[in-house]
């Protein structure tokens, strides 16, 4: 195997050496020519997902991060693997019992992958509890901040717990009670339980469920020494009072549970004459669709586990026992403490050079003089919130279009259209009701808007409308022309601090053609497939990336140069994979970025040996898309809001629009794919066999893509 510092030089940006040497290596080495549709080609994309969740636990590991910002990817690690197991193992759990049963492409049908997955999930959790149990309750001790259990508590600060309870806590449990007349409840989704056993000193031992209520603060600060901080567990708090809940009862134990739901929406939309209707009906069928895990803690006893799967139709299999808090997401509340030491250094996002500070309709003379690329979050979202509140006030305005797919809370985006609204501009919004786990929020927002007069479309019977696009239509003297804004995020000012994303302003006249189509199709029936200048999903992206790669393949033969970047958050289309082995076959150097989930072996030998994938992990959330061709010179490059899954090719409105600018198109290539392909302090480097190496330090520091976009970008 070769070393992980030979593999991060082959990785690095390409040089004529370094593709001669690629190329010249399958010359020398011919091997037979595999078929691409044999199984042991691709990686299982839950593994490949779990081997992710692997590398947000390293973060929370990595003793040079700082301490809180350890603690936030803990929790951020807790809530994935809350959505894999409401997403992925509840999707092979719905083939099992519908019995259409597919076989992975890596071969293996439902139950064996279950299997492994089980097996992988029991060492990752049992990984995240050491953490939290043996390094990050003690660092945070070390940094005065305390976690304490009840017994460690002093009269003071129990005193204050049980003031707490009785004020606060009791009023609003509703302990359950199980027996031949009141039958066990139903266990909503995510929700934290006491299983208490009690008895009235007849020797019979009864069940009663109590739900710790989610509505209350789940960490309770408690009295402490001056400079410190301490805590306690809100469910621990109860279980010291549970006799007040029992009044002459004895407790005989009480243990936590957990319980996870399948969380999938099932719409039957061809069904259905009211897509918002039939949204709000399955957000609320969510809460009562099948359990899919049970975690409990580690002192459960067995006669307990069984009262919770019999009633939960789960199997043992399916019960995970933790050594630690139950839903470890919770511990995000440790973020709000005031600790600028224990954190990342703050940072203050740069405006694109010319952009005014306020709203003001010159933003539409600065689009006008040249397409504006934004870097998020080096660089401030606050000028998309500006162009639209100048749309909304600038008189020759005419009309705002937009796509929203996650907003947020208190949004200014929407503020801003309803601004607009009453400005009397016309206002149309595809608010996409399918946004999982975001439905409720969005059902909000779309119904505020339509309240006001927005126009407003509920998304597309059988598609999601992910695509991120703005237009605002404006009359220029005897003229209309467009102004657009598209990204690869979401409009949300939120996200747009924490994940890399790109924007791009522009006036394009073909492209804003191209997006007046596009919301036809979105609002009317036109049935436009074929678009000037964006590749649109579910139609063309997938044939407009296969016309280049080809191409590329193409110009590799004759001229020897050929090279794809591709960066995208998960790579699972095993059509693409098949087209991107056989670039590699052809001798075309492919450098692959993927945040997440990625089913292609890299460096197998006559197969995909010109590819390296890196897996890049750090203070930010990758979310950018991009796809670079070299295209002998003349460079291309799309970006958009497409990853390389069969749902973004397939099932979804995508856009994936040209960098044109040639200065864009510099800065995309040398500035910010180098940097990323530079990465050796956040980059992990894929093997063939899905394992992920880190480069070794040996004594230099390492480059960090994220940290000199924050030194150069913001």
């Amino acid at each position: 195997m070769r070393s992980a510092d030979s593999q991060i030089v082959m990785a690095t940006p390409s040089t004529n050496r370094k593709r001669n040497t690629r190329s010249s290596l399958a010359e020398r080495h011919p091997k037979p020519t595999p078929r691409l549709d044999a199984p042991d080609l691709y990686l299982n994309p839950h593994l490949s997902l779990l081997a992710f969740q692997r590398r947000v636990l390293e973060e929370a590991q990595n003793p040079s991060t700082p301490l809180l910002e350890r603690v936030k990817f803990l929790s951020i690690l807790g809530s994935n693997m809350d959505e894999f197991f409401m997403v992925r193992v509840a999707g092979l759990w719905q083939q099992i019992e519908t019995r259409t049963t597919e076989i992975s492409m890596d071969g293996r049908s439902p139950s064996e992958q279950l299997e492994l997955i089980r097996h992988e999930v029991t060492n990752i959790m049992s990984e995240l509890y050491r953490l939290w149990r043996e390094d990050l309750v003690p660092d945070l001790r070390a940094e005065g901040i305390y976690i304490l259990r009840t017994d460690e508590l002093n009269p003071q600060q129990k005193t204050e717990v049980d003031d707490y309870f009785k004020r606060a806590v009791y009023p609003v449990l509703t302990p359950l009670a199980v027996d031949q007349s009141r039958p066990f409840p139903h266990i909503s989704n995510l929700s934290l339980n006491i299983a208490a056993a009690v008895s009235n000193g007849d020797g019979v031992e009864r069940f009663a469920r109590i739900k710790v209520p989610d509505s209350l603060p789940q960490l309770l600060p408690v009295p402490s020494e001056a400079g410190e901080l301490a805590f306690v567990w809100l469910e621990d708090a109860i279980r010291c009072n549970l006799r007040l809940l029992f009044p002459e009862m004895e407790i005989l134990n009480a243990h936590m549970f957990h319980v996870t739901r399948d969380a999938e929406l099932a719409i039957q939309e061809l069904e259905t004459d009211d897509l918002l209707e039939s949204v709000q009906e399955a957000v609320w069928r969510r809460r009562f669709r099948d359990a899919v895990r049970l975690q409990v803690d580690t002192s459960m006893p067995q006669r307990l586990v069984e009262i919770l799967t019999t009633n939960l139709e789960l199997d043992q299999n399916d019960v995970y026992r933790c050594d630690g808090p139950l839903d470890l997401s919770r511990v995000r509340a440790l973020l709000t403490i005031d600790r600028p030491s224990l954190k990342d250094k703050p940072f203050i996002a740069s405006f694109p050079k010319g952009f005014p500070a306020t709203p003001s309709s010159d933003i539409f003379a600065i689009i006008s003089e040249g397409d504006v690329l934004m870097h998020y979050p080096y660089e401030s979202f606050q000028p998309v919130v500006d162009f639209l509140r100048a749309a909304a006030n600038d008189p020759n305005v005419l009309a705002i279009k937009m796509t929203l797919y996650r907003v947020g809370k208190n949004s200014p985006i929407v503020e801003a259209l309803l601004e607009a609204i009453q400005n009397g501009k016309q206002v149309a919004v595809l608010v996409e009701l399918k946004a999982r786990f975001d439905e409720e929020s969005n059902i909000e927002w779309a119904q505020k808007l339509e309240r006001e007069g927005v126009h407003v479309v509920y998304g597309l019977p059988g598609l999601k409308v992910h695509a991120k696009v703005a237009m605002v239509v404006r009359r220029e003297g005897d003229r209309i022309r467009r102004y657009l804004h598209l990204g690869t995020g979401n409009y949300n000012p939120v996200t747009a601090r924490i994940y890399t994303d790109l924007g791009l302003f522009t006036c394009n006249e073909e492209i804003g053609e191209d997006v007046s189509d596009l919301f036809n199709h979105l609002t009317g029936y036109s049935a436009k497939k074929a678009y000037r200048k964006l590749l649109v999903a579910p139609h063309s992206i997938r044939s407009g990336l296969e016309r280049l790669i080809h191409a590329e393949m193409e110009r590799h033969k004759e001229h020897g140069d050929g090279h794809l970047i591709f960066k995208m958050n998960a790579l699972e289309d095993a059509g693409m994979v098949r087209l991107l082995y056989e670039a590699s076959q052809a001798g075309v150097q492919i450098d692959l970025i993927v945040r997440g989930v990625c089913v292609l072996r890299p460096g197998v030998p006559g197969l995909s040996e010109t590819i390296r994938v890196r897996s890049i992990i750090g203070r930010f959330l990758e979310h950018s898309r991009i796809y670079y061709f070299h295209n002998g010179g003349e460079e291309l490059i799309y970006v958009g809001s497409a990853d390389l899954m069969p749902r973004n090719l397939n099932r979804r409105v995508e856009i994936l629009f040209p960098i044109e600018s040639g200065r864009l198109v510099r800065r995309l290539r040398d500035r910010i794919l180098e940097k990323y392909l530079e990465d050796e302090a956040g980059a992990r480097i894929m093997q063939s066999d899905g394992t992920y190496t880190r480069a070794e330090p040996n004594g230099r520091r390492l480059l960090s893509a994220q940290s000199w976009f924050l030194r150069h970008e913001s």
